[in-house]
This record gives C-alpha cells, structure tokens and sequence, in this order.
C-alpha cells in the first residue's frame, strides 16, 4: 500500500512539472491591446473637483476646480528587457480631471509580453517642440483647445492646477493657479517618470491588461519643495518655481495595480 502510494505521488509531481513546464513555455506572438488609467488623487482620497476640501501647506485650505497635464513618449519593457515604443506621433495624451474618458489611454498593436516596467513624459520634449508648428499634428490643435498652450513661442503647459484657497491669513476664498511647461526651449522642464510593476501586465491577442497609475496631487505644494499659496497664489512662466513644480509632479506617480 505504501508503495503504491508513494508511486501515484510520484506521477502527480511529474505531472505538476509537465504542467509548469508547458506554461513557462508558453510560445507569446501577435499583438495587443494594453490600457493605461491615470487615477487622480490627493493624498488618501480620491480627487473630487470644487466640492472638497484638501489640506495644504500649515493651516491652507484649498478647492480643487481645474488638473490637466500632458502625458507623452510612452514605453514599455517586458520581462527579458525588451522595450517597446510607442511611435512617437501616436504619444502624446492630455488627462483631464474633468474628462473621464481622456483618463484612460489605450494602447493598441502592442507586442505580446509580459511586461514589467512603464516608462514615460510629462510634458511635451524639446525634441517634439523644435520640430516646429507643423510637426506637432493634430496634437497641437488638442493641447490649443484644451488650453494647454500659452502661445507657440512660449510653449506648451505641461501641467495645470487651479482652484480656491484659504488660510490663517486669507480668510475670503481666493484663486490659485499653477501652470508649468518648458519655456520655449530656452528652460527645459520635461521630466521623465519610470515604474516597476509589483505584477506583470501579460498584453495578449486575447488579453487586454489595465496599468492602474494614481497620481497624487498633493506632491503639487508638498513634495520635494514647498509651496505656501499664501507666498505665491499665481505661478505660471517662472525661471526658479517652475522646475520645482516639475520635479515636484513627476514624484506624483505610483503604480497601484494590474488588471489582467
């Protein structure tokens, strides 16, 4: 009994490594659809435009009306270091707050992988930008709609965020707005933001993986610099203030989850 007992585990283990084994050789062709979400937050809540109230620097208060920024030059490694880039003309996205559909982008005729790390802008390249006012495409008449230009000399407005603050000293509500971008190209404010995955997205023919990124706006006034509103309610073309809302914005992003 012990024998036959021992020699039916025998044959299970054998066919749990036959198992592993056809799995972890899995023969991946074809192409794909992956889905990125940008989530925006403030700290431990959930972003909720002009109706809460989020603490800022010391006793300021503020309402959050307006967030937009530019998202661009996206790549993706899988698990064997290969990257894949997205070509560089279909790259250039705009998330909105307000605009619920422009928080997700989807990514299609992506190699099937298993991917392990996303890479991208914030913002638009100097590369991109010197190509001149016909090279941007249509993305240029986007970012003018949405107001994410302040003229073609001076450039894009990689990132916006407005709304209404209080404090000890400002009692009435009053307007905030911070609006950041390379200024032309003679100050380069384009950062790039690279993040590992704790899982990883597997981009099949049959397989569409959502990449959950939360963005936390709170690093906006409380990251790297702070930033009193009540020192500086407006910044917008600003030599000294505006690279450290960029590095400020580009520690906003984590990566909370895979959907597969």
């Amino acid at each position: 009994m012990k024998i036959k007992t021992l020699a039916c585990l025998v044959m299970l283990a054998i066919s749990i490594i036959s198992c592993s084994s056809d799995d972890s050789g899995e023969t991946i062709t074809g192409t794909g659809t992956i889905l990125i979400e940008f989530d925006n937050a403030y700290q431990d809540s959930d972003l909720l435009l002009g109706s809460s109230s989020y603490n800022a620097s010391g006793t300021e208060k503020i309402k959050i009306s307006k967030v937009k920024y530019i998202i661009s030059n996206i790549k993706l490694e899988d698990e064997d270091g290969n990257v894949y880039v997205v070509p560089k003309n279909e790259s250039y996205f705009i998330i909105d707050e307000s605009n619920e559909d422009s928080q997700m982008i989807e990514l299609s005729d992506v190699p099937a992988a298993n991917y392990t790390k996303i890479t991208y802008g914030l913002g638009v390249d100097q590369a991109k930008y010197l190509e001149g006012a016909n090279g941007q495409g249509d993305f240029l008449i986007k970012a003018q709609e949405a107001g994410m230009m302040w003229s073609w000399q001076a450039g894009y407005k990689f990132f916006v965020f407005e709304g209404l603050y209080t404090s000890a000293t400002t009692t009435t509500e009053t307007a905030f707005a911070y609006h950041m971008g390379s200024h032309g190209s003679s100050l380069d404010n384009y950062k790039e933001v690279s993040m590992s995955f704790a899982n990883t997205a597997r981009v099949r023919t049959n397989m569409s993986p959502i990449i959950h990124i939360v963005a936390d706006l709170s690093n906006t006034l409380m990251g790297t610099t702070v930033f009193k509103l009540d020192d500086a309610p407006q910044i917008h073309v600003d030599a000294v203030k505006s690279p450290q809302i960029a590095t400020n914005i580009s520690a906003m992003f984590t990566v909370h989850h895979i959907h597969n």
